[in-house]
């Protein structure tokens, strides 16, 4: 028999009420994903598949390909007035570039499952697992900032200059750098993008796809990375190679390569990590 509305009210104001059974709340579980070693021309393969898929998915994936590409080239043009901004502007696009490959791994997913592609389907990647996603986002923003903040202290120490001022930005100025000062600073934007791709070589996929956390996404990553060192030495090489390829042509090879790298990242993390 239930118990009504007035009897609870009553036991309310006399201070007395029914013994109540204890709620346990059951936290996450943490996931371990099995990490498997590949060949060391295994990541051709992986660019093989994706050129396939880019010619199954067609214009959706292009789409993508076309807002990164203007995303960059607004960066540039922000950044053209000084060298320093350009070289920041530049290195800051690429260390968010995991991220804004979501779109395509989410269609390489969707295509792997023979479910309904389309631009509007691939939005739905920012919906299956927002909190994972907005989380990795995060800690590569940390990483654009902190590269910002080191750059300008490279910039002015390598250099002997200061970095451009509101002045320079909105008008232009010069910069002046010996090919040694240049390497220098090229190495230490290197070494952060080494660190970026360690974390992120399989994390996308594994936060759309598996619903894993931001934090065991990146574990996996740098399991993945250190578990076939050579492999991804050549895939690096190549989604490095495809990039200077992509801001050759002024970006407009971007429409293809980052739809195409995207596709790639999801067939490297069906084969890094034991599926289900």
């Amino acid at each position: 028999m239930g118990i009504t509305p007035g009897y609870r009210a009553q036991e309310a104001l006399t201070g007395k009420m029914p013994m109540t059974a204890s709620v346990s709340v059951e936290t996450p579980q943490a996931h371990e994903f099995e990490v498997r070693r590949v060949p060391l021309r295994q990541p051709i393969k992986w660019l093989d598949r994706g050129w396939d898929d880019l010619k199954k998915i067609g214009m959706p994936g292009l789409a993508h390909g076309a807002l990164i590409a203007i995303l960059g080239g607004v960066l540039l043009m922000l950044g053209s007035t000084h060298l320093y901004l350009t070289a920041a502007a530049v290195t800051g696009y690429l260390l968010v570039g995991p991220i804004m490959t979501t779109g395509a791994c989410e269609l390489a997913r969707r295509l792997a499952a023979r479910e309904p592609l389309g631009f509007d389907e691939s939005l739905q990647a920012l919906t299956r697992n927002p909190d994972g996603l907005t989380h990795f986002g995060a800690v590569l923003a940390i990483i654009a900032v902190a590269w910002f903040v080191v750059s300008a202290v490279l910039w002015e120490s390598l250099f002997a200059t200061s970095v451009p001022s509101l002045a320079v930005v909105l008008w232009g100025g010069r910069a002046s750098a010996t090919p040694a000062q240049i390497l220098g600073y090229l190495i230490c934007g290197g070494v952060l993008a080494t660190v970026v791709f360690a974390l992120s070589v399989v994390a996308v996929p594994l936060i759309i796809d598996r619903h894993a956390n931001a934090s065991e996404a990146m574990r996996a990553s740098l399991r993945a990375v250190l578990a076939n060192l050579p492999a991804m030495l050549v895939w690096a090489f190549l989604i490095v190679g495809l990039t200077v390829i992509a801001f050759v042509t002024l970006l407009i090879g971007m429409v293809i390569v980052a739809p195409l790298l995207g596709y790639g990242t999801w067939h490297a993390y069906r084969d890094l990590i034991g599926q289900q």
